[in-house]
């Protein structure tokens, strides 16, 4: 195994939490209803809809007398203001790095948020090269991205792993370039895809071939 690559949310950032923390003080700060947070999370679709269209969709849906702006305003500013590392996260990636097994991070969104979630969770120095999709100017699964993380580590496909929990962008897409998948059952389940492993959590990543 010559890397290992992962993704960033539902993979090394255990998005899910630290949205519903969010939502706790989202919720109190505008004296939202009840029935706000769990709509909110049904509709967000694991990060997949965009808040400019979901939070617009919720004020009306709800009857809600707020500017949809400041509830968005809210959102930017402090949904990832304190993420939270996947379960086994650091443990993982330290004992993968002692063995000399180079790393990386390749993840979908924007440079602002995704190096807030990165740095707050003190990734950066844990891997050895992120490749976000916003700061390279395509996106998983576009065969581009892959190709990029392998070149900039200097590896091989055929000797490197790609973990996460998208059966399209972390299962389909590196496989298309010759990258074993390994799929962590987070988000949303597989439709066809098939990975070369289904992970229990993290800790099965150091057992893989």
């Amino acid at each position: 195994m010559q890397a290992i690559f992962f993704d960033l949310d539902g993979t090394l950032s255990d998005r899910n939490t630290a949205i519903r923390n969010w939502l706790v003080g989202h919720t109190e700060r505008f004296r939202l209803p009840d029935t706000y947070g769990p709509r909110f999370l049904e509709l967000d679709d694991f990060g997949y809809c965009p808040k400019s269209e979901l939070i617009p969709q919720l004020v009306q849906e709800l009857g809600l007398p707020h500017d949809p702006a400041e509830l968005l305003a809210d959102f930017s500013a402090r949904a990832f203001a304190a993420p939270v590392p996947m379960p086994h996260a650091y443990a993982v990636l330290d004992g993968l790095r002692s063995r000399g097994v180079r790393l990386g991070i390749v993840t979908n969104g924007w440079v602002e948020a995704q190096t807030q979630t990165l740095r707050g969770l003190d990734l950066p120095r844990r891997v050895d090269d992120v490749v976000i999709s916003g700061a390279v100017g395509f996106s998983k699964p576009d065969p581009r991205i892959y190709m990029l993380a392998l070149e900039r580590l200097g590896v091989e496909a055929s000797g490197c792993w790609f973990v996460g929990d998208s059966p399209r962008n972390d299962v389909w897409g590196p496989q298309q370039v010759g990258m074993r998948a390994a799929f962590l059952q987070t988000g949303h389940a597989l439709s066809g895809q098939k990975p070369d492993a289904v992970l229990r959590d993290l800790r099965d990543v150091p057992t893989l071939p």
